[in-house]
């Protein structure tokens, strides 16, 4: 079963931001774009990283990407260290996963569209604030938090969800009287994200709404995109479906214009 030791030793396990990455957070939090490129070159997996996100179809940037100035100069201050948000989130992932059906192209394939689609809600909501934009970053962590601590009880939680048709986040408070959300932000805190960016992941749970209404207003945004996206066929057989549970009358009074957004309606 899963333990609050368990918990703490994953933790634990996670290493603080790599040097490269914390100088180029604070060049983009400067607003200095040409610096923070420089910087960012000289990690080759994170370039390699940023070339293959802004290179997908979603984007549609109509000629490939290469250079890693032009990549920040496009993306701009908030889209630049948004995507460095989602690759030290990427650190993270397992070599191979086990619970979920993923691999590493369809984990980034999730990042891209999360991270494209809170872009444009952002816009709609007219809203441009660096912190707010990279929170979305955190979604795809707690997909990797799940998969890491349930790996070892997999029987169990197979168990569980068979019996009793619970997701994901409710057996790890029923386990451990904590959720993913909390552990997400104990990764946020651990690499020194804004505080923001941690309340706007609470609120987006559907269960732990915040005192802020703008804070719980974008939390029900990303509720209702995060489960958009894992409805998607490609999430449902990653077996992402029923991730965590469907607040729905949290985002009643958004759902319509969300759905019109995405053109769902």
């Amino acid at each position: 079963m899963i333990t609050q030791e368990k918990i703490d030793f994953y933790i634990n396990k996670i290493p603080p931001a790599p040097i490269i990455l914390r100088e180029t957070i604070i060049l983009l939090n400067a607003g200095d774009l040409n610096k923070a490129a420089k910087v960012a070159q000289k990690d080759p997996a994170l370039n390699a990283y940023l070339k293959n996100l802004v290179n997908k179809p979603i984007f549609g940037f109509k000629s490939e990407v290469h250079e890693m100035s032009q990549i920040f100069g496009i993306l701009g201050i908030s889209g630049s260290q948004q995507a460095v948000y989602n690759y030290m989130i990427t650190l993270l992932s397992p070599a191979k996963w086990h619970l979920f059906k993923l691999k590493a192209s369809t984990f980034y394939e999730l990042q891209a569209k999360l991270s494209k689609r809170w872009i444009d809600i952002l816009k709609h909501l007219n809203i441009n604030d660096k912190d707010t934009q990279s929170a979305i970053t955190l979604l795809p962590a707690s997909i990797i938090v799940s998969e890491a601590l349930f790996c070892d009880a997999k029987e169990d939680v197979n168990l569980l969800r068979s019996v009793h048709s619970l997701d994901f986040n409710t057996i790890l408070m029923r386990l451990c009287h904590v959720d993913l959300f909390d552990i997400c932000q104990l990764i946020a805190s651990k690499w020194e994200m804004p505080e923001k960016i941690s309340l706007i992941l609470q609120a987006s749970s559907g269960i732990k709404p915040q005192q802020d209404e703008q804070i719980n207003t974008l939390g029900k945004w990303m509720h209702l995109l995060l489960f958009y996206e894992l409805s998607q066929p490609l999430f449902i057989e990653a077996g992402l479906n029923d991730f965590i549970d469907f607040q729905i009358e949290y985002v009643s009074d958004i759902y319509e214009d969300f759905a019109q957004l995405m053109d769902i309606a």
